[in-house]
């Protein structure tokens, strides 16, 4: 519950997306999603509290702050990915466009997400079971 607490939220997942895509100002955030400005006010500054997005100032020196994720928020990243990719399997009807998310490196969509074993074979929901309590940061015997 801890984590849908922070992100939980349609609002604060597509300024997720959003940071991820490019967006950095409250001004873009705000045109980008069409959400109202006290709503978006109230989830960046959610974001902030929580370690997720920090402010700076913007690069072209303006007295306008900047939005920028943190390595907290980076870590983020397979949750947008796999939310992102099960919406374009799912939510999209066939025919409908859509914009995938491209890797600058080979130009191409990036690879469904997928978690799999060390040696390469795929961890499927039904071969999975919640374990025992750790300690977060505690190694695994």
């Amino acid at each position: 519950m801890r984590t849908v607490d922070l992100v939980g939220d349609r609002w604060t997942l597509l300024i997720l997306r959003d940071a991820f895509d490019g967006p950095r100002r409250f001004g873009q955030f705000q045109r980008s999603l069409g959400i109202a400005k006290n709503i978006l006010s109230d989830r960046l500054a959610g974001l902030v509290a929580a370690g997720i997005l920090r402010t700076e100032p913007a690069a072209d020196t303006t007295a306008y702050l900047a939005y920028t994720l943190t390595e907290k928020g980076r870590d983020l990243f397979d949750v947008v990915i796999a939310l992102r990719q099960w919406g374009e399997r799912h939510a999209f009807a066939p025919g409908e466009e859509y914009r995938p998310l491209i890797d600058q490196t080979t130009g191409d969509p990036l690879q469904r997400l997928a978690y799999t074993r060390p040696d390469g074979s795929p961890v499927r929901p039904d071969e999975t079971a919640v374990g025992e309590p750790r300690l977060i940061g505690a190694v695994a015997l």
